[in-house]
């Protein structure tokens, strides 16, 4: 697998080795040891998610201030635009974020440790997003920053079309008044 940092450098974009023909393709999609050699420390994950959604619904900034989550993400039918948002204040890239396609044709993943909010809108109809979990789903302590904050200016692309969102995520907090991560 091939391992490239981005601008954050604790999000790293994960991509594994591809072995086709035309009868298809093969890959490994995990591989615990060879993960945590590429993070450089050991990660447990707890829980697997899979969702299927619709061109333009946007998801996000979520994240968990107890029970933080760090997420393994990748798309295995369509595409996503995927956001991280380091929101660890004592982080020097504090505030700034990444941003990727992930789709079924460049099978791509996105390490995104704990300490950063997630968020991704749909390319594509019919998109299937899974994504690891460190920690289990606790909605007591789930948080979610408004997707369109100013401040943190995020460049969703144009799709042609409003995002689709969850009242959950129409009521979603700006950046300057989240809880974050010391």
């Amino acid at each position: 697998m091939k391992v490239t940092p981005t601008e954050i450098p604790d999000v790293l974009v994960i991509e594994p080795k591809v072995f086709g023909d035309d009868r298809g393709f093969f890959y490994e999609s995990f591989n615990q040891k060879a993960f945590d050699d590429a993070i450089g420390s050991h990660v447990e994950f707890v829980q697997d998610n899979h969702s299927r959604s619709a061109r333009g619904v946007l998801r996000g900034l979520h994240y968990q201030i107890l029970q933080s989550q760090g997420k393994l993400v990748r798309v295995v039918r369509g595409s996503v635009y995927d956001v991280a948002v380091d929101i660890r204040r004592a982080s020097p890239t504090f505030g700034h974020w990444v941003g990727l396609e992930l789709s079924e044709i460049n099978r791509k993943q996105l390490w995104i440790p704990a300490g950063f909010a997630h968020g991704f809108l749909v390319l594509s109809d019919g998109t299937e997003f899974l994504y690891k979990t460190t920690d289990y789903y606790a909605p007591a302590h789930e948080k979610c920053i408004a997707w369109n904050d100013e401040q943190l200016g995020i460049t969703w692309p144009d799709i042609g079309i409003a995002p689709l969102l969850s009242q959950k995520d129409c009521l979603g907090m700006p950046f300057q008044s989240a809880i974050v991560f010391d």
